[in-house]
């Protein structure tokens, strides 16, 4: 069994508490099946434990993350992309993706993890060591977050954030940002820097506006559950005019839990719930909804 991880970074520790309870019920099961474009298995089976579920959750409960992806797959979900936000969550991740089929890894410093590290050169040869295997798709989460880190640490963030770009262009890997309050930020060293083929904006969080100049540049937009929360009528603006080919869907589990569940814990078996009320925001059909968010995830991640 591979190890959860035993110390989420602080921040993350500390809105633990946020998500009280038990695993919600599970939706009714997707048409067709689509892939979790990002979600921190390690932090869900630490803080939460393993979704019960059908034969998958009960059977392999020596096994909480075999059982959160057998959950998951009950429900649609049968691919699961794993985020790294550190370097000791990276490697757990790339060691994931290596024993479980249905994920594959990405690998970063979080954008609030860079200001608080005595040798940010260090850990980014670590996560330019973690890029080169083989799957490992993506280089994230990475960006600019102005919301939980102030002015005294946004250099540090932007080094690392320009150093990602770089290590995702050199293998050529999917960037995956984390955004908060920084938008025009992240356009601006992303035109400077050059972006490379594949840039997703991970929980898309701005406006109609913000996703127009996103689209305008070619990247995959992923919304997560905060798009069924009933005051997030401008996200919804957002997604109603994201092309379907550039549409991903994520829990960001095991944060972000989708209406009616908000402030329960999150895992991947729950993006139904998402994925019916992007089809109801967009106008799509649920099943082409479906087939574009998977043909979508393999476009930017390649094949499980």
């Amino acid at each position: 069994m591979l190890a959860a991880m035993t110390e989420p970074t602080e921040s993350r520790r500390q809105r633990a508490t946020r998500r009280g309870g038990e695993f919600p019920p599970a939706p009714e099961p997707l048409p067709r099946p689509v892939p979790d474009s990002h979600t921190h298995l390690d932090i869900t089976v630490t803080e939460a434990g393993a979704p019960a579920g059908g034969a998958g959750g009960n059977a392999r409960a020596d096994d909480p993350v075999a059982a959160t992806v057998a959950v998951a797959a009950e429900a649609g979900v049968d691919r699961l992309v794993q985020v790294g936000v550190d370097v000791a969550s990276s490697a757990w991740g790339a060691d994931a993706a290596d024993r479980y089929p249905a994920v594959l890894a990405t690998v970063a410093l979080h954008p609030n993890e860079a200001p608080r590290l005595t040798d940010l050169d260090e850990a980014l040869r670590a996560i330019e060591a973690l890029a080169a295997r083989a799957r490992v798709r993506g280089i994230g989460e990475t960006g600019m977050d102005f919301f939980r880190t102030g002015d005294e640490g946004r250099a540090a963030q932007e080094e690392s954030f320009r150093a990602h770009v770089a290590i995702a262009k050199r293998y050529g890997k999917a960037l995956v940002i984390h955004d908060r309050d920084a938008h025009a930020d992240v356009l601006r060293i992303l035109d400077d820097e050059g972006a490379p083929d594949t840039v997703v904006l991970h929980c898309f969080s701005g406006d109609a506006g913000f996703a127009a100049d996103c689209v305008r540049r070619g990247y995959l937009l992923s919304f997560a559950g905060t798009v069924t929360f009933a005051s997030a009528v401008a996200l919804r603006e957002a997604a109603a005019l994201t092309p379907l080919d550039q549409l991903l869907v994520e829990t960001d589990a095991p944060y972000l839990t989708p209406t009616p569940h908000r402030g329960r814990p999150n895992a991947s078996y729950l993006i139904p719930l998402t994925v019916r009320a992007l089809a109801a925001t967009t106008g799509a059909d649920l099943d082409e909804l479906c087939a574009a968010l998977s043909a979508n995830g393999e476009r930017a991640f390649g094949p499980w």
